[in-house]
């Protein structure tokens, strides 16, 4: 499973709404500027995000966006979920009876695609926006610029 730019940058975004927002709206301007996105790409990014229920736009001059849920409620799967729609990597149709795969009463590998889908989806789930800011506080560094060059 190989994520896009979408899901990347849009996990980088959210953390960065996370640690700066507090109960004021932050701007796309200073998101994009902190983690070194377009602003006309991130602004794609947060509407698929406020589509999903995890941000909320305010309007005006003070205006930007905030967290539509709390820190603890937002998990990465959610994020990348809204970002990139499903993170399974393998798509069997023996797993879902309604699909049809002549293969699938004698077909051994689909639980093999059913545990990796599984892992995957579990581990992000656990994930939560919380436990990243406060690693990333840890990481000692109130943003995350400069992560552009390990590709993240």
């Amino acid at each position: 499973m190989k994520l896009s730019t979408k899901g990347r940058y849009g996990l980088r975004a959210l953390i960065d709404l996370a640690q700066y927002s507090g109960n004021e709206p932050v701007s796309i301007t200073s998101i994009a500027g902190r983690q070194e996105i377009s602003e006309r790409y991130l602004e794609q990014l947060m509407a698929l995000l406020k589509k999903e229920g995890l941000v909320k736009s305010i309007r005006g001059a003070s205006g930007g966006y905030v967290l539509a849920k709390d820190l603890s409620e937002i998990s990465v799967g959610d994020v990348l979920r809204a970002l990139e729609g499903s993170l399974d990597p393998v798509e069997c149709s023996g797993l879902n009876p309604d699909e049809g795969c002549k293969a699938a009463d004698v077909c051994v590998t689909k639980y093999v695609w059913q545990r990796i889908n599984d892992s995957i989806n579990q581990t992000v789930d656990e994930m939560r926006l919380d436990q990243l800011v406060e690693e990333q506080k840890r990481m000692g560094s109130h943003d995350m610029q400069g992560q552009t060059d390990c590709k993240n």
